[in-house]
């Protein structure tokens, strides 16, 4: 069978029904084909939770950010009353979208016509419509959509019957208990949209195998494969971890922390939460990405990070993380550039996945997570 007529999700069935000691890499027909991609807004984007942030980059009331969750704009917002809202980014008029971005309003105002909605999504005016009988302002209000908070992460989901985010990842809450997660604060956020697949970014995220030769510029030489940790995932989030070294003093426990202990002190996670939330999480600081497909062949990221509040007190400490942010920009080039290659060599007629080292289990266990997501979408 010639390769783009194989059906993705029976290829990457093929692909998941092996054990992890026989595992290869994902076909490339999960990557690169539209068929895959639409499985993927449909069966995942669509029903399970997205991240937008960190509720502290979105403080203060009339505080917003937007996104499109598997083509639906959707804008976050504080509202007057202090709680976060997520509600349907379309004005209820001629159906421009409202927000753009990220930034701070004192009303949501259509760039249209000018129809202006309060920050609960009540239609507060409409210009010129006095003469239509059958308008009645109190009669307009944004849609809502569903948003939880959970350890300081915002959530967002189009699925009335997910499971609520606490209760999905319940055991990272327990697992990481000690590191207060809560209590880091967003020191930069920014947007990009790279030239891959997003499960490529995803997968890279996943395995620090790829470390001491992807990034040899940067911090390939502070890895050590031998202390590398990757245990067999859960249903929700697959995780592994690396001990760190003193030499990055923010990237250890506080003094005053002694929430953690040994090793734990000095442990960083690398959190996948799926569908896309990839958390690496110090016990002194934190960074993210929060993926959305842009058809097979881009990702839009959402990229931040921030320091403990364990560190808020310390002289030298936003020096050093002004200064970690530096080398994260640098890691990133070469993160991108790592994972553009991987989506043109998957692009090729010649691409065959190879099979996969016990440092990646993490992305097997995300195969598995993808299959039964694009399964029961068509089983159902």
């Amino acid at each position: 069978m010639a390769k783009d007529h194989i059906d993705p999700v029976e290829a990457l069935r093929q692909n998941t029904a092996q054990p992890f000691e026989q595992a290869c890499a994902m076909p490339p027909e999960v990557y690169t084909t539209q068929a895959f991609h639409d499985q993927e807004l449909a069966h995942i984007f669509a029903k399970d939770w997205y991240c937008v942030g960190r509720a502290d980059g979105l403080a203060n009331p009339g505080d917003y950010t937007t996104c499109d969750l598997a083509g639906q704009p959707v804008l976050v917002i504080r509202d007057r009353d202090g709680d976060l809202r997520a509600l349907s980014n379309v004005c209820l008029h001629r159906m421009s979208t409202l927000l753009q971005g990220r930034g701070t309003a004192r009303s949501i105002v259509c760039p249209y016509h000018a129809w202006t909605y309060n920050l609960d999504g009540s239609l507060r005016g409409a210009p010129a419509m006095t003469l239509n009988e059958g308008f009645c302002k109190d009669q307009y209000q944004l849609p809502q959509v569903r948003c939880e908070e959970w350890l300081g992460w915002v959530f967002i989901t189009l699925n009335p019957d997910a499971p609520a985010v606490a209760e999905q990842l319940s055991q990272v809450a327990d697992m990481v208990a000690g590191y207060d997660m809560t209590n880091y604060t967003e020191a930069f956020y920014e947007e990009h949209v790279w030239d891959t697949n997003w499960k490529v970014l995803a997968e890279n995220f996943m395995e620090s195998y790829h470390l001491p030769v992807c990034h040899a510029g940067t911090i390939g030489g502070l890895s050590k494969l031998e202390d590398m940790i990757c245990p067999p995932g859960e249903a929700a989030f697959n995780y592994h971890t690396i001990l760190k070294d003193d030499s990055l003093r923010i990237a250890m426990a506080h003094d005053t922390n002694t929430r953690l202990i040994g090793d734990e002190r000095r442990t960083t996670f690398l959190l996948a939460l799926y569908p896309s939330l990839l958390i690496t999480l110090t016990p002194g600081y934190f960074w993210y990405l929060s993926l959305h497909p842009k058809g097979p062949g881009q990702v839009h990221i959402r990229f931040g990070g921030g320091m403990s509040d364990d560190y808020a007190d310390d002289a030298d400490a936003q020096q050093n993380f002004a200064d970690l942010k530096t080398l994260l920009d640098d890691v990133n080039v070469e993160d991108r550039g790592c994972t553009e290659k991987v989506f043109k060599g998957l692009s090729s007629g010649m691409a065959q996945p190879g099979h996969l080292s016990h440092l990646e289990r993490p992305n097997y266990d995300f195969a598995q997570y993808l299959m039964s997501r694009v399964a029961a979408g068509k089983a159902g």
